[in-house]
């Protein structure tokens, strides 16, 4: 190009210079790439976030996570209704659970509860072929659908209790595993259904079922199944722990005082703390000279009669160190 005409083509407004240019291809493709770089990188950095962006017209757009919470709606127990129509419910709740829509897999799931809450014997018949998809939902990966299936466990442990003893172990796994995890609500809402199952299920039945996690190579598994067999061994009772066998439980408690994660261990505290108080008002012996102490020499004998050195020496350095500060406190 001249330099004649370069000068005239400086002279011309923006916007006829912008036209001038529209006519070469070559320096329009630059532009268009850059602008479906923008977009991508737009689409990027906005899909995972959990704010709403305003655009240039003021419309709001919405994250995935956004749209999800608006689908779903997070109902608490005590605010769960009857439903309308129980039959039409009871036959397609099977099929709504097994759904690959997830937001009717969490209407099933709401529905599982309104059912088990207002209609107990009519979903009793159904729990063996309803838990297995509850288990299906807790391990999906959205969150949505897995907190909803959190707390349609939670309601089944507070309606049928001892009746899902037999199907407990899938549900068991899953709720610590999902109790362990980093995600919080769903972390939150895990560990209250393990305390309303540890609640509202028979200790004696479910003591058993806890005690191969709390070998689990996971150490945050240890840790929450350790919570939970804390939680249920004082509702046994002084005879319950009799009949379950206070030197099993205080083993179990031992291994536990040196594990890896300090909810294990203070767990064990708080277990072996309870085991010492039920093991004394079970056993009262008379003293036979104002110098004894029967009560400490009775428990340091079983620790020492049911645990290597080692461990009776670190169960009975928790046990005194409690009883000294129960003293100085007094």
């Amino acid at each position: 190009m001249s330099g004649k005409a370069l000068r005239d083509l400086n002279m011309l407004p923006g916007s006829e210079r912008k036209n001038e240019n529209s006519g070469k291809g070559g320096l329009t493709k630059p532009c268009v790439e850059n602008s479906n770089e923008n977009s991508e990188e737009w689409k990027r950095k906005n899909s995972s976030s959990l704010v709403s962006t305003p655009t240039n017209g003021g419309e709001i757009v919405k994250s995935e996570v956004e749209i999800a919470n608006s689908e779903v709606e997070y109902i608490e127990s005590e605010n769960l209704n009857d439903l309308d129509d129980v039959d039409m419910s009871l036959k397609t709740l099977l099929d709504g659970l097994d759904s690959k829509d997830w937001v009717l897999v969490c209407e099933a799931l709401n529905n599982v509860r309104r059912l088990s809450m207002f209609h107990k014997e009519a979903m009793l018949d159904m729990l063996e072929n309803v838990i297995p998809l509850i288990v299906k939902s807790l391990k999906n990966p959205r969150s949505a659908v897995c907190k909803t299936a959190i707390m349609t466990s939670a309601d089944i442990f507070s309606v049928y209790s001892d009746h899902i003893i037999d199907s407990l172990d899938p549900m068991l796994l899953q709720l610590l595993l999902k109790s362990s995890q980093d995600k919080r609500f769903v972390c939150e809402a895990a560990e209250r259904a393990l305390i309303a199952m540890t609640t509202w299920i028979s200790p004696l039945t479910l003591l058993p079922k806890l005690q191969p996690y709390l070998k689990n190579r996971n150490p945050r598994i240890r840790a929450k199944a350790s919570m939970c067999f804390c939680r249920s061994v004082p509702r046994l009772g002084v005879e319950g722990v009799k009949a379950f066998g206070i030197d099993k439980l205080i083993q179990i408690a031992a291994a536990q005082l040196s594990d890896q994660l300090p909810e294990s261990r203070e767990a064990a505290r708080t277990l072996l703390l309870e085991l010492q108080n039920v093991y004394e008002k079970s056993h009262e012996p008379v003293p036979t000279t104002v110098s004894e102490q029967p009560e400490m020499s009775s428990w340091e004998h079983f620790c020492h009669s049911k645990l290597s050195p080692l461990s009776a020496q670190a169960v009975l350095r928790v046990t005194n160190v409690a009883r000294e500060g129960l003293v100085l406190g007094s």
